[in-house]
């Protein structure tokens, strides 16, 4: 079968890819180097779409949370990967679990029954020079495929690891205790928040980073450290003044209430244009996740944050999207080869997945000689393409979840739980402009 698109990798955004286009009518031809001899180290079988760590797509609420709101839009476009969730779901609350082994084999045995879609086992060392290409390959792509997306976006647009600081919704900031000021009033003077420690927090934030469980690299990562990305627990080991005169040095910042440098300062830098998601600087970490939220809630200024995502340091190729890819995710270099899923940088098995629906479904508007907008930014859809495509920082861009930080704030102050309905009412009404389109 001659094919109209080729997809590069048969993941779960790669195979949501070439669902989309075959279900468009277009001739899609599937590489897959798993069942040709090749494996990556993290997958046990050549099943499509198969789930290397959990098997939960986290919550499935589309009134409150933005993951379940993702989930919805997804369905509404006829998503082969959450049909096939919804059929294999098993029991986990109010989040969609699914039993992963039935949910690989029925997604490999939708792609390999359609008659659009032909799975070759094959393994792709360079990008194609010609013909409509979506590249999938995830976040372990092979090393020579690696080292041609290297060279045609640039190595230095590239990155194998992610070396990711926890990211703050800021409206959960307590501007009471923290202020904004740069070390020295550079810049604007007012680009970073800061939230000071006495010597007795600080000594106590330190103990807790030595006795706090700490996840392990798996066997075949090897992730190294660089000085400009190691982990705070590692710095915090070489002695108990390290942090304070690295990340959390509060010279050149003035306390509000008493005019002095703080003992010791965290300091957290804008991480989206709209100001609703702040990084913590400097605060990559191989702490456990529960372990992170209740030692980063004793910092003056965090006791009640919420975290639109949480640190860590692992194994990751992705690539600078925000300054590489257009709106519709082609390579601005190359526009015949789109990429999507996780080597775009979203994280998480929903995001690739929509990230490879609108691959999909942008290549077969451009086959059909039609332009289809990009998704509005009020939508699940739309606001986590936005950050991939422009509105996150390229320079510190490192991979996230879907998030209500992600989406353009809504006007003035209201409760918790009414401003997520209000996020997600004005999605439906946006999306459903989009989706007639």
């Amino acid at each position: 079968m001659t094919h109209e698109v080729h997809i590069i990798g048969g993941g779960l955004a790669g195979s949501e890819a070439a669902w989309q286009l075959a279900h468009a009518g277009f001739k899609v031809r599937l590489s897959e180097m798993r069942g040709s001899g090749s494996m990556t180290p993290a997958h046990q079988s050549d099943r499509l779409a198969e789930l290397v760590c959990s098997n939960s797509f986290r919550s499935d609420d589309a009134e409150r949370n933005a993951v379940g709101l993702l989930h919805q839009e997804m369905r509404d476009l006829g998503s082969l990967i959450m049909a096939q969730g919804d059929i294999h779901k098993v029991p986990a609350g109010s989040a969609l679990a699914v039993d992963r082994d039935g949910f690989a084999d029925g997604v490999t045995a939708a792609l390999e029954a359609h008659p659009n879609i032909t799975i070759v086992r094959e393994r792709i060392d360079t990008l194609p020079e010609s013909g409509l290409t979506i590249v999938a390959t995830g976040p372990l792509t092979g090393e020579s495929l690696a080292g041609s997306i290297g060279t045609a976006t640039g190595k230095d647009q590239l990155a194998f690891f992610d070396a990711i600081a926890p990211i703050v919704h800021f409206e959960s900031i307590d501007m009471e205790k923290a202020w904004f000021q740069s070390r020295w009033n550079k810049g604007t003077g007012k680009d970073y928040i800061n939230c000071a420690m006495d010597k007795d927090q600080y000594l106590a934030f330190h103990a807790g980073l030595m006795a706090g469980e700490k996840t392990e690299f798996r066997e075949w990562e090897n992730v190294p450290y660089f000085e400009g990305c190691m982990p705070i627990e590692v710095m915090a080991e070489r002695g108990v003044d390290t942090l304070r005169f690295g990340p959390m040095k509060g010279v050149g910042l003035d306390r509000p209430d008493t005019g002095r440098w703080p003992y010791a300062c965290v300091q957290l830098r804008q991480d989206n244009a709209s100001g609703t998601l702040w990084n913590m600087v400097g605060f990559q970490t191989k702490l456990k996740y529960a372990e992170q939220v209740a030692l980063f809630r004793t910092i003056p200024g965090l006791e009640n944050a919420e975290f639109a995502r949480l640190g860590g340091l692992h194994r990751n190729t992705f690539i600078k999207s925000p300054e590489l890819l257009d709106p519709t995710l082609r390579l601005k270099s190359a526009p015949h080869i789109r990429f999507a899923g996780q080597i775009t940088g979203c994280e998480g098995y929903v995001e690739s997945s929509a990230i490879g629906l609108l691959a999909g479904r942008f290549a077969a508007a451009e086959l059909k000689g039609e332009t289809l907008p990009p998704p509005p930014v009020e939508t699940a859809l739309g606001a986590l393409l936005g950050h991939i495509t422009g509105a996150a920082e390229a320079e510190t861009y490192q991979p996230m979840n879907v998030n209500f930080g992600l989406f353009p704030p809504i006007p003035g102050r209201s409760k918790k739980a009414d401003r997520k309905l209000m996020y997600t009412s004005r999605a439906r009404e946006a999306f459903k402009g989009w989706a007639v389109v």
